[in-house]
């Protein structure tokens, strides 16, 4: 145990939580909770958008990845881009009709109450789930660190994370989000150089050595209709179509990132922000992706035995290797990470709790104005609840497998419903209430017969989805299940 290294991290988790709680001074309502009051420029949005969707995942399993295959996760990344143009095409006007507090509005607004319902509760499924596989990542770089057990290392973060969030609301959130991606990405630069260093003949060899291995190879233009085709996770096709519905559906659908693209000032600073964001995404998975593929070549040339699970190859390194201090400031990096998407994750967990359905309940029985600033109590429970789901979740996640690959596709199972019925919204007229809600359903159970049954790859998950339930609405809506027009 490096004490000068842990002095970092400390000073850093310190720093971090007072910095965020500040915030609290700002929170006069719930539109200041939970969209910041609507204030943020559109630069920071962006960065806390890469923030919100990067996390320990990202940091220490995109290298496992590179590690042990290519730079094969870049075609999937490519589609994020894709699909930011459709997000900001066909669901950013939608949303900036009027002051939104969810994504679930819209679709109270064209369906009905029920199926704002539906929607938010599903958010509140993939959001909880997924999250929860980050946490337990979390415990994997705290447990390198400290050498705590897992569930330890769990409960001081989510602590540490929780306290700022209650405190700041979606303005910590955002700003908070903007310093630990800054340090993070500085972090992972460090590390690049390090690695470098300790490669006998640098740069050269390791390329060499890589290149032969075949790990600088990116494109996979294979096409052919059969199972084998659907069962390969990274090809260019996988990559553009699935990794194009996957963010469409993330980032236009869920919560956690509408709630950002709400918070800006206007539809074109959302937009702004939101393609912006794709040129700091791919910039940070080829970094991340170059440390996995000369961590390959480090092991290699050294033969330095590598780690058993993949997942901690990257912080094993950068803790033994980097210099005292500079280990500290990485470490305390990923952990910047960790704590960015945690917060944003509880932040909206809580927005949709509160909007999505006590509001509606507070409006139908008199409990009292759910925008005014005595609902602020409220919204911060909630928070506090969804910390200690968070916490239950991650311990229950610690055999599922490679945690970034984890994360993803639990999210996916239920990602293509979730988009399914938000195209049936905006893109349809006769598609009813009732037929979305049944639509949604059966691309649930799709999903959940494609994920354990076939051997089709997470990337082709939400286009599997999304088809089976946006179909499902148009074959429904000329079937006796049509419900009669909603008054």
């Amino acid at each position: 145990m490096r004490y000068a290294d842990l002095a970092v991290i400390l000073v850093y988790l310190v720093g971090i939580t007072l910095f965020g709680a500040h915030f609290r001074r700002t929170q006069k309502d719930l539109r200041d909770y939970f969209l910041g009051g609507r204030r943020a420029p559109w630069w920071a949005i962006a960065l806390s958008i890469v923030s919100a969707e990067t996390s320990t995942l990202t940091i220490i399993g995109t290298p496992a990845l590179s590690f042990a295959g290519n730079l094969g996760f870049l075609q999937v990344v490519l589609g994020y881009l894709l699909a930011r143009i459709v997000i900001s095409v066909l669901l950013l006007p939608h949303y900036f009709r009027g002051e939104m507090f969810t994504a679930y509005e819209l679709m109270e607004r064209r369906f009905g109450p029920g199926l704002r319902k539906l929607t938010a509760g599903t958010f509140l499924l993939i959001r909880s789930l997924a999250e929860g596989v980050r946490v337990f990542a979390i415990s994997i770089v705290i447990s390198v660190i400290l050498g705590t057990g897992e569930i330890a290392s769990i409960l001081l973060i989510v602590c540490l994370t929780l306290f700022y969030t209650f405190e700041g609301g979606m303005t910590a959130v955002i700003w908070t989000e903007v310093v630990q991606m800054s340090l993070y990405l500085f972090g992972a630069t460090v590390s690049l150089i390090v690695i470098l260093q300790h490669i006998p003949g640098g740069w050269s060899e390791a390329a060499a050595l890589a290149s032969a291995a075949g790990k600088f190879r990116i494109f996979d233009f294979t096409f052919e209709l059969s199972p084998e085709f659907f069962s390969r996770t990274y090809t260019f096709w996988a990559g553009i179509i699935g990794g194009c519905f996957l963010t469409t559906a993330s980032h236009g659908t869920e919560q956690l990132m509408v709630q950002r693209l709400l918070a800006a000032r206007s539809e074109k600073e959302s937009r702004a922000a939101l393609l912006a964001s794709w040129l700091v995404i791919f910039v940070q998975f080829s970094l991340f992706l170059l440390i996995g593929v000369l961590l390959y070549a480090y092991h290699a040339i050294t033969r330095v035995p590598a780690p058993p699970i993949p997942d901690r190859i990257y912080p094993e390194f950068v803790w033994k290797h980097l210099p005292t201090g500079i280990a500290g400031l990485v470490m305390a990096a990923v952990l910047a990470a960790a704590m960015a998407n945690l917060s944003a994750a509880l932040n909206s967990l809580a927005s949709t709790t509160v909007m999505d359905f006590y509001r509606p309940l507070a409006a139908r029985f008199g409990l009292g104005n759910p925008t005014s600033s005595g609902s602020l109590k409220l919204a911060r429970w909630a928070t506090v609840v969804w910390g200690v789901v968070l916490v239950a979740i991650g311990i229950l996640a610690r055999r599922w497998g490679s945690v970034l690959e984890a994360g993803l596709s639990v999210a996916s199972v239920v990602y293509g419903a979730l988009l399914g019925v938000f195209l049936l919204g905006v893109l349809t007229r006769r598609v009813s209430q009732r037929a979305a809600g049944a639509a949604m359903m059966v691309g649930l159970a799709t999903m959940l017969y494609v994920r354990f049954a076939t051997s089709i790859a997470w990337t082709w998950y939400v286009v599997i989805g999304a088809s089976a339930t946006f179909l499902s609405g148009l074959l429904f809506s000329v079937l006796p299940i049509e419900e009669s027009k909603r008054a």
